[in-house]
């Protein structure tokens, strides 16, 4: 064989390299796009990044389309979602086959941002808000992706790398994450596909974090790459590296900013769609200016190939290439579709209605009673199995959409919708419209006459030519803003402007409110009236309620609140009312709250896939125990949560591990229609690992699963610790009466947690309690276990500003462009706070600290309002990233004290501290400060983010 890099046989890196010694410079560059050039003179074809495959291959036409991601990590069943990704994998290798430059082997999947907050408007496409469960469906899902030859059948990418849970100006927020946060709650989440090879590549996201781009962070290098057996490759998000110099400006030239989007390990841009040369001139101007060398592009070239390679490319044959389009959408991917559809189903409430008997009469009710949605990353269904469908199979039914039919009227006339689904004007007889309510005041209209809805054309006008909301820019949707005398106008909520009605007759967009028409809305027909009709005349009703994928927050749109659409609330109550036998199906990607706590049963999925209806089927009448568990907390309100944009989850006590109310549902949470008891537990540590087991015994009259949660809580720890934490979890099916030992090691390390201290993790000598149940809150046997390790010493010396123990007013930022954080105050009175820092011979204090302003920082002992103060330090005027070092002498301390660190300016970054033992100039004796230390009370915390500081036990 004449080229050494075609030779299947020789080793991969062999084969890498002598590909890339091949390469021209320019070839090389080229290889640096999402859109690979080929080089045609070696036989190297193009290649292109980014194939969509959440929940099954998207965008590229019918294949199968399986729960969305939080839908398939309800089932807390890893094995089953590998075989979901397995499917998907073979189905884009079928789409491949059949058109190489349409779907590409680059899978973007798995999502693994945690669910910390319900509010994100991409909630349904990540798995869970725990970091364990999250590692453990990723890797499942990508396993299956990618298979277990040598040979790849796809090359997952882990997304989005970090701290991405917001939508609300995105490209330009921040996420602060602490220490703490970043290596105990965000970085776990990606570790374990990456370490098991499942993933080969990841994405950074559109976000800053502490201040840097996270497409610049240095943890690419430092962290990801260190966990990656093998070469791992780094892709963009789409048009993220125009936002180094565009939304972020973070960087003046494009040149400038790509050669430090290389350098901090981006290996392919995803800029510009299919047109590379911008992108490619930025590189190329890069090298020439020096900013770039060939080695870095080398190093990026390396990344890159080496998927292709393992790909099999360059083999003369593979494992997959008989994988024809007959498998796509087959009777076994059908098949999975619903039996994961079916596992995912979390039965939330049960006062005994459930299961149903064969009822001679099924009232089917609600807005998503017989449809199903696509959301942004879903395949495209080939059939629909909807609730009414698949209910249809078991006995009578009878069906109410259960919206509101209304008419439009304005002053000069009653509103029609043209019949060829153009225009809407002014006409008699009036039209009638059903108007569906999505919540959060977002509202669609679905012209009668036609069948189809309003929307808003290119050319602003208002047209009901659309089968719903659909698209990247929903234009289906509007708001009804109040005007006196009842009368409401529509604003258009993708452009924020108004429906008015034009000199031709037509309505269309226009800029000013006053210029809106005002409507009168008249109902003609109650939804929820017609509901309650229809079920009192049903032995059971079931309504389905939930959310539109595309209108009730999604990528670019968070939400507002958790609260289910005000109308479908009612229509739940008015229909529970009618029929005591009411059952109420939740469909979507998030939690909801809702008003009425008389519902007997209630269910949630996420929005399941073409099978859906079939699972629902199968649950509600007992052919399959439901054996779904939340993966997050159900609050009761959004009230309860922090703020959207604030990450820092052990301060703000949110996630399951350390919220301290009681939610509506917990994690973890699930019935089933038998009932499990567990005893026996016991717990040992022996060596480097822990070791529970309990026996689960099914109690009940019918087979069903139960979900083995285990959980621990450090009892005594200088640091707050998680109320409690899962560490593994089994799924034991279990026949009426029979029982079954389930037994979970895991290693002592992992009760190690980040050592501000020293920056590393540290497990500590201390009691813990295991516990085990049905959820974070149902435990049900706990036992005491001791683990010996070691005692956090006091601080001496250098104190990096960023890795205080507790905050306030403070915000994390880059502390230089490159690498490095610092903190940065944003209120006169901030301050962080260092806990049992050794003060003996300490005679003064050097920081390196910038502001534009000046300002002065004071050291306080103990109490932040009462401590004496130890030294205030001045902080000349300084540049952004041109720090000033600066110090002041101490008065005289000894021992080891709480410091708080005051200050007193807006605007000054801190990077670090330094307590050194030289030019003492003792103000104050050092009896004295011990005395105003009795006096002040130690670690008393005045306000802020202590959450950070002592452990709650």
């Amino acid at each position: 064989m004449n080229e050494p890099f075609r030779d299947p046989d020789l080793p991969l890196a062999e084969r890498i390299a002598d590909l890339q010694a091949r390469l021209t410079v320019t070839e090389k560059l080229g290889l640096l796009h999402q859109y690979q050039a080929p080089v045609e003179r070696l036989g190297v074809g193009a290649f292109r990044t980014g194939t969509e495959a959440l929940h099954g291959l998207a965008w590229l036409g019918p294949a199968t389309v399986f729960p969305q991601a939080v839908g398939l990590a309800s089932t807390w069943d890893p094995e089953l979602v590998r075989r979901v990704g397995e499917a998907a994998g073979e189905e884009v290798l079928a789409f491949h086959h059949k058109d190489p430059s349409g779907a590409g082997r680059n899978v973007w999947a798995p999502v693994v941002n945690l669910l910390r907050d319900p509010r994100w408007g991409r909630n349904e496409e990540g798995y869970s808000e725990d970091p364990l469960l999250t590692g453990v469906m990723a890797t499942a899902y990508a396993h299956g992706l990618r298979g277990s030859a040598p040979v790849m059948r796809t090359a997952p990418t882990l997304k989005h790398f970090l701290g991405y849970n917001n939508e609300t100006y995105r490209c330009v927020t921040s996420s602060n994450l602490p220490p703490r946060v970043l290596h105990e709650y965000e970085l776990p989440a990606y570790r374990p596909a990456l370490e098991s090879g499942a993933a080969v590549a990841i994405m950074p996201s559109y976000n800053l974090v502490n201040g840097r781009p996270a497409h610049l962070s240095p943890l690419i290098e430092q962290v990801l790459r260190a966990w990656a057996p093998d070469d791992l490759l780094v892709v963009s998000d789409a048009y993220a590296p125009g936002n180094l110099t565009g939304l972020q400006g973070y960087y003046d030239d494009p040149a400038e900013a790509y050669a430090h989007a290389v350098r901090a390990g981006l290996d392919s841009f995803t800029q510009d769609d299919d047109r590379a040369e911008a992108t490619l001139g930025h590189l190329r101007a890069a090298l020439e200016r020096g900013l770039l060398t060939e080695a870095d592009i080398d190093t990026a070239v390396r990344h890159t190939l080496s998927i292709r390679f393992r790909l099999g490319e360059f083999d003369p044959a593979t494992p997959y290439d008989d994988i024809t389009e007959a498998v796509v959408n087959c009777p076994e991917h059908q098949a999975l579709a619903r039996r994961a559809a079916r596992a995912s189903i979390v039965l939330l409430k049960n006062d005994g209605l459930l299961p149903l008997a064969a009822p001679a009469r099924i009232a089917v009710i609600g807005q998503l009673g017989d449809t199903l949605m696509e959301d942004w990353y879903s395949g495209t269904l080939p059939y629909e199995v909807t609730a009414r469908a698949g209910l249809a199979e078991r006995g009578e039914t009878i069906f109410c959409e259960a919206v509101d039919r209304v008419t439009l009227t304005a002053d000069a006339g009653p509103v029609v919708a043209g019949l060829d689904g153009g225009p809407l004007g002014i006409g008699t007889p009036g039209g009638r419209f059903d108007l569906f309510d999505w919540g959060g005041g977002s509202f669609a209209f679905r012209a009668v006459a036609t069948g189809r809805f309003l929307s808003v054309d290119d050319d602003g006008v208002l047209v009901n030519d659309q089968p719903g909301p659909n698209g990247w820019e929903v234009r289906q949707t509007f708001r009804l803003e109040q005007r006196t005398r009842g009368a409401v106008v529509l604003r258009h909520i993708s452009t924020g402007r108004y429906i008015g009605l034009a000199a031709d007759g037509v309505f269309r967009l226009v800029d000013d409110a006053d210029a809106a028409t005002w409507l009168t809305v008249d109902v003609v027909e109650s939804g929820a009236a017609a509901a309650a009709r229809l079920a009192a005349t049903a032995d059971v009703a079931i309504v389905v309620v939930g959310d539109h994928p595309l209108v009730n927050g999604r990528e670019t749109e968070d939400r507002a609140d958790l609260a289910l659409a005000p109308a479908q609330d009612a229509v739940v109550r008015a229909v529970r009312a009618a029929n005591p036998r009411t059952v109420m199906v939740i469909t979507s990607g998030y939690p909801v709250t809702w008003t009425d706590p008389d519902v007997p049963a209630v269910l949630w999925s996420s929005h399941g896939g073409q099978e859906y209806g079939h699972a629902l089927a199968d649950v509600l009448f007992g052919d399959a125990d439901p054996e779904g568990r939340l993966t997050q907390t159900w609050y009761r309100s959004a009230s309860e949560l922090p703020d959207l944009l604030d990450y820092d989850v052990i301060a703000t006590d949110a996630t399951y591990l350390y919220y301290r109310g009681t939610p509506l549902y917990p994690f973890g949470h699930g019935l089933s229609y038998t009932s499990f008891d567990y005893s026996g537990l016991t717990v040992a540590v022996d060596g480097e690992s822990v070791t529970a087991t309990v026996t689960v015994t099914n109690t009940g009259p019918r087979p069903g699963a139960e979900v083995v949660q285990f959980y621990t809580h450090q009892r005594r720890s200088r640091v707050k610790q998680p109320l409690r934490r899962l560490r593994g979890f089994e799924r034991a099916r279990l026949a009426p009466g029979e029982s079954r030992a389930v037994t979970l090691t895991f290693p002592v390390q992992d009760l190690a947690f980040w050592d501000v201290t020293r920056g590393r993790f540290a497990v500590e000598d201390a009691p813990h309690q295991l516990m085990v149940g049905r959820s974070a809150t149902d435990l049900r046997l706990s036992a005491a276990f001791h683990v010996e390790g070691e005692t956090i010493p006091p601080r001496r010396g250098a104190l990096p500003a960023a890795d205080h123990d507790a905050y306030d007013a403070v915000a994390f930022v880059d502390a230089a462009k490159v690498a490095g954080d610092a903190v940065r105050s944003e209120a006169e009175g901030a301050w962080i706070l260092f806990r049992d820092v050794e003060l003996t011979g300490a005679a003064s204090c050097l920081i390196e600290a910038a502001s534009t302003e000046g300002g002065v920082v004071t050291l306080r002992l103990d109490d932040l309002l009462h401590g004496p103060t130890l030294g205030a330090i001045p902080v000349p005027p300084a540049g952004r990233y041109a720090p000033a070092a600066t110090s002041a002498e101490l008065a005289e301390a000894s021992g080891v004290h709480d410091l708080y660190v005051v200050f007193e300016n807006v605007g000054i970054t801190l990077g670090r501290l330094e307590l050194t033992g030289t030019g003492r100039a003792a103000a104050r004796s050092a009896g004295a400060v011990r005395a105003d230390r009795g006096r002040a009370g130690r670690g008393r915390v005045g306000r802020g983010r202590a959450g950070t500081g002592r452990a709650a036990t």
